[in-house]
């Protein structure tokens, strides 16, 4: 127990690590509010620098970046309405519309706060069920990512305002574009057109960037004589009685964030997206309407994305599986040094566990202070003139997109898809959906194919484990429901049993 505690406690403790942890999280914020430079990004180019490093102050620092990186991506979200990551999409829902309100520095203030709570728990959740919690990863059949992957398609009647058929050809047409590349099973080139460079398909960050920030500023054009909004910027501390009204909900979605962020190559994406859908499905007298500046609607994702961190630890120590682009990093340094992640890791190495577990919680910590400083400088960004606001998200635009891979031909896609999403916008569709098809797209695809080729290409088999195996039946289950939730004639059945049920 004392060693344990020790081992806890030594990221605390140890001046060297607290400053590279405090380096790292403020370092991460920053990058991360960057549309274009990724957290994986990030830690790949870190992972080499720290080869000579002692292993304890290496994964200090990798852990500082992923914290304030994940993070980071709600600033831009909220002040721009260009999401610095693809787990900050669903932030840009209700973010962006309270900084239009000219509630950017409560906005900040509240996705900080709520962020580490989310953090937290997460951290607490790979503290006390690790093993549990990968036993159930383990338990997931590529039929089981399939449904998920469904249940995450299905978001779209949450996601499109006012009309599902919009939502539903959004999410196909990102679907499609996900697809576009080279077959992972054929090696054959899938909506290609016979050009080369698209054999490598397409990056849903370089689609991110182009319909969220570049259709945007293409929007903006329409409102180029509209008034500054002046931003709230003296009460950015939300209080403690808003906090615990919210508490609740946050917790919710931060179990949301650590069940899907164990999930391996699902990430915080979906867990953000997911846990909006669950705020909007399941609050009944939100603050405002959700996509109009609901804090429920800010809250969800936040603390969503920053739980998944916590479990996307848990298979890559317990299983020595990534639970995402940056764990898979993170292994990898883990191999470099000498340590092998994976069920032997508890037994041969227990310190690099609870160390983990400490510096999760340290970088927290540091978060709450780096997340609620220069919030004045932010806002200062929305309230630039839209002639000087304009051309400045574009040139970020530019240049977050040709960082990716340095490819003029990504900025070219870039600017191409934001047009469409500028037209998109003007007959009224919502950006969100196209996102989460392109992203969920692969998955489904693959998942798909994985458990037809393991049920024998009988589709009779796979239809059997469906309901035969427990886990494959409550998330059919789940499909089934959210289906019938997003039916008009459910809810117009709902309607009239309503009164009459008042009545009775």
């Amino acid at each position: 127990m004392s060693d344990t505690l020790s081992y806890l406690l030594m990221a605390w403790s140890d001046p060297q690590l607290l400053m590279l942890t405090a380096l790292g999280t403020f370092a991460g914020i920053y990058i991360g509010a960057i549309p274009g430079l990724s957290v994986t990004m990030a830690v790949s180019i870190l992972v080499s620098f720290t080869f000579a490093w002692d292993v304890n102050d290496a994964l200090a620092l990798i852990v500082g970046i992923f914290i304030g990186g994940v993070y980071g991506g709600s600033r831009s979200a909220i002040l721009l309405n260009i999401p610095g990551a693809p787990s900050s999409v669903a932030t840009a829902f209700d973010g962006y519309p309270l900084a239009q309100q000219g509630e950017a520095g409560r906005a900040i203030g509240l996705s900080t706060v709520m962020s580490v709570v989310g953090g937290i728990v997460g951290t607490i959740m790979l503290a006390s069920a690790a093993p549990l919690i990968g036993d159930l990863a383990l338990r997931f059949a590529p039929r089981d990512y399939f449904l998920v992957a469904a249940i995450g398609l299905l978001l779209v009647g949450s996601l499109a305002e006012g009309s599902l058929a919009k939502g539903i050809f959004a999410a196909a047409l990102g679907a499609v574009i996900g697809l576009v590349g080279m077959d992972p099973v054929t090696a054959q080139g899938r909506f290609t057109l016979g050009q080369v460079e698209l054999m490598g398909g397409i990056h849903y960050v370089v689609l991110m960037i182009g319909l969220f920030g570049v259709a945007e500023a293409f929007y903006q054009l329409h409102n180029l004589d509209s008034p500054v909004i002046r931003q709230k910027v003296d009460k950015i501390l939300p209080s403690f009685a808003m906090v615990l009204k919210f508490l609740p909900l946050s917790i919710r979605t931060s179990i949301i964030g650590v069940i899907v962020g164990v999930l391996p190559g699902v990430g915080g994406d979906i867990a953000a997206l997911m846990a909006y859908d669950h705020a909007k499905r399941t609050v009944k007298n939100p603050t405002r309407p959700f996509g109009k500046g609901a804090y429920e609607g800010l809250i969800a994702p936040e603390t969503a994305n920053s739980a998944a961190v916590g479990g996307a630890y848990v298979p890559m120590l317990t299983l020595g599986m990534p639970g995402d682009a940056v764990t898979a990093v993170i292994i990898g340094a883990l191999v470099v040094h000498g340590l092998n992640p994976g069920p032997m890791l508890m037994v041969e190495n227990p310190h690099i566990f609870y160390f983990t577990v400490g510096n999760l919680l340290l970088a927290n910590v540091f978060l709450m202070i780096f997340g609620l400083m220069g919030i004045k400088l932010f806002a200062k960004f929305v309230e630039m003139p839209k002639s000087v606001l304009i051309p400045l998200i574009l040139v970020l635009c530019v240049v977050g997109t040709y960082s990716i891979n340095s490819s003029m031909t990504e900025v070219y896609w870039m600017l191409g898809f934001g047009v469409l999403g500028y037209l998109l916008k003007i007959f009224g569709f919502q950006m969100g959906p196209i996102i989460l098809g392109a992203i969920l797209g692969p998955l489904m695809d693959t998942s798909y194919r994985q458990a037809m080729s393991s049920a024998g290409d009988n589709p009779v088999e796979l239809l059997q484990g469906l309901v035969t195996s427990p886990l494959s039946l409550i998330l059919s289950a789940a499909v089934v429901l959210i289906l019938l939730g997003n039916t008009p004639l459910l809810k117009k059945l709902k309607s009239k049993l309503s009164p009459a049920s008042a009545r009775g």
